[in-house]
């Protein structure tokens, strides 16, 4: 089996636990502790999962929302089936097949 993994972004809902309701109340309080992002930048990091993010972020907002990245990302494991023989062991490749080309007689 392969263990794929994905997250859960919880940042709006630690904001909303704190009163803070829109994502541009989030920008006064990042600049506050030296984190300066445009309001769209705010908006992504709060409506979408971040693919990158800085852990001077990260430190930020734990600090504005009093919480830790534990609360703020919630890892969850999604397994795939990987297909298997009887005896429980990952099914082998397929056999390679090898082919032969013949050129006509150049008689």
């Amino acid at each position: 089996m392969i263990r794929k993994m994905g997250i859960t972004w919880q940042l709006r809902l630690r904001m909303a636990e704190q009163g803070l309701f829109q994502t541009t109340d989030l920008v006064p309080l990042l600049a506050e502790r030296g984190i300066h992002l445009s309001r769209e930048q705010v908006y992504r990091l709060v409506t979408q999962p971040p693919q990158r993010l800085s852990m001077d972020t990260l430190a930020a907002l734990c600090d504005i929302l009093g919480c830790t990245p534990n609360d703020l990302i919630e890892v969850q494991v999604a397994n795939a089936q990987v297909r298997k023989t009887a005896e429980g062991s990952p099914a082998p490749p397929p056999p390679v097949r090898r082919s032969t080309i013949r050129r006509p007689d150049s008689s």
